[in-house]
């Protein structure tokens, strides 16, 4: 792909005039952009069909109560309808952007059922909640009544932030742990900012912060402070952090340089979104510009990849996934975007190796989809003899991620895990074997979707308000 020139902006000086004319013609674009979003967002709200049953309400993870705040919406009453929005999601502006519509409420919209097309349920969603934010709707987080109770929450994920969110609320002392610089786990530095803009994450972390939320950042469990430690300043304690360790390739030549992980590569784009200077990114390690750039993996994480290259410039991109697209597991909307931006996708291949060091090629072998496995997909089968090397300067791995080895980098060998590693956990509640810990989100259900952390952080809050409730009861008595 041709390297897009960039672009230079040159400040000029105006005259007073100038710069009064210049401010009209700001505000009236902004007036008419207004106009414009208020009459798109009634245009599709007001196509919800209001529906018996509503499937997109239960395909919602959180359960959001998704057709009273589109008549809200319908019928120009917007504050009302934010909400109602955010009475059952602690970051509606969030999942409005990156929340896999087309698999959750959209795909089981009535409407596109009936072949219609969906209502733009995750667009109305991101509207209401922006302009909340801009008429001031969203209130502070202002406790009625300060409570002596506190909980530790390692990591400042979606799931870490969603607890800390609905327990200050409730007066309680909170204190989350990060390793990261910046609060928001993969929000702030997994997802690109082409689409989840980082001040929506950053004005969030403000919120919290603001509303008495104590963050302890470059803070990292079992070096920094230990887990025992944590676990004796707070009443209970949330383990929220995620799963960042990388599946990891093999084959000749998989250690070579120019492989590297879609960790370390998105990190370090949004890294230079927020102005750090990377130095890998400066050294060209991770700086896909010119480069043709290979990415292995079919989930969001590799469509993230693939559209970071692009933006960065790279000479091409291409995707390889050793199923075809119907079995993907990533959004087709995702996909599609790719696909419009440039992005070649190579399906049902899979890499047998790499050449040269720095590499320079992906030995791929071609396959085809054979018998179902357990979980109910198709499993790809190699096609002998279909051999053939794909040329890359650049590899990025997103084959997914695991979780660390919690138990043994905190010294808790009582903290119970399952087979994949992820920790032993009650789903509804998050409470663990440990007196008075929980966990929530990825490091229990393995890598999901953000939605997923943000139920479980609600509702493990939750559990933990009924456990200081009793325990208050307890002692009044």
């Amino acid at each position: 792909m041709a390297k897009q020139p960039m672009l230079k902006f040159v400040s000029v000086e105006r005259t007073m005039p100038e710069k009064r004319e210049a401010d009209e013609r700001a505000k009236d674009f902004h007036e008419i952009y207004a106009e414009y979003a208020d009459a798109k967002a009634a245009e599709q709200a007001s196509r919800c069909s209001q529906c018996g049953v509503p499937y997109c309400q239960s395909h919602c993870p959180l359960h959001n109560n998704i057709p009273d705040w589109l008549r809200m919406t319908a019928t120009g009453r917007l504050e009302e309808a934010y909400a109602i929005s955010q009475a059952t999601n602690t970051f509606p502006e969030i999942c409005g952007r990156i929340c896999p519509q087309d698999r959750l409420c959209e795909g089981n919209c009535v409407i596109e059922q009936s072949g219609h097309g969906t209502v733009t349920i995750g667009s109305v969603e991101k509207y209401i909640t922006d302009t909340a934010w801009e008429k001031g709707w969203v209130k502070p987080i202002s406790p009625a009544q300060e409570r002596p109770e506190s909980v530790g929450i390692i990591g400042a994920g979606p799931g870490g932030l969603a607890a800390a969110d609905r327990l200050r609320r409730a007066g309680v002392q909170v204190t989350v742990y990060d390793r990261y610089d910046r609060a928001g786990g993969l929000l702030t530095y997994g997802i690109p900012g082409f689409k989840l803009e980082k001040d929506i994450v950053m004005r969030r972390n403000a919120q919290l912060e603001e509303g008495g939320v104590t963050f302890k950042m470059d803070c990292n469990v079992g070096e920094d402070i230990s887990f025992d430690e944590i676990r004796k300043a707070h009443d209970a304690v949330i383990i929220a952090t995620g799963v960042y360790k990388t599946r990891d390739l093999s084959g000749p030549g998989s250690t070579a340089k120019g492989i590297v992980r879609a960790i370390d590569y998105l990190t370090c784009s949004n890294r230079l979104n927020f102005g750090d200077t990377v130095a890998e990114y400066e050294s060209g390690e991770l700086n896909a510009e010119g480069k043709k750039v290979v990415v292995i993996g079919g989930g969001d994480t590799a469509m993230d990849c693939v559209r970071t290259a692009i933006r960065q410039g790279a000479e091409s991109v291409k995707c390889l996934y050793r199923r075809d697209r119907a079995n993907m597991p990533g959004s087709q909307r995702e996909t599609q975007n790719a696909e419009e931006e440039g992005v070649v996708f190579e399906w049902l291949a899979a890499p047998k190796g790499f050449s040269g060091d720095p590499v320079n090629g992906v030995m791929v072998q071609r396959m085809r989809l054979g018998l179902p496995d357990v979980t109910g997909r198709q499993s790809p089968e190699v096609i002998e003899g279909a051999d053939y090397v794909e040329e890359a300067d650049l590899v990025i791995k997103a084959l997914g991620f695991e979780p660390e080895d919690l138990p043994t980098l905190w010294d808790q060998p009582e903290l119970e895990v399952t087979r994949w590693g992820t920790v032993k956990a009650e789903f509804t509640t998050g409470a663990t074997a440990m007196d008075g810990v929980y966990a929530v989100g990825d490091i229990v259900r393995g890598a999901s979707l953000v939605v997923w952390a943000i139920k479980d952080g609600r509702d493990c809050a939750d559990a933990i308000l009924d456990r200081l409730n009793a325990g208050a009861s307890v002692a009044a008595e």
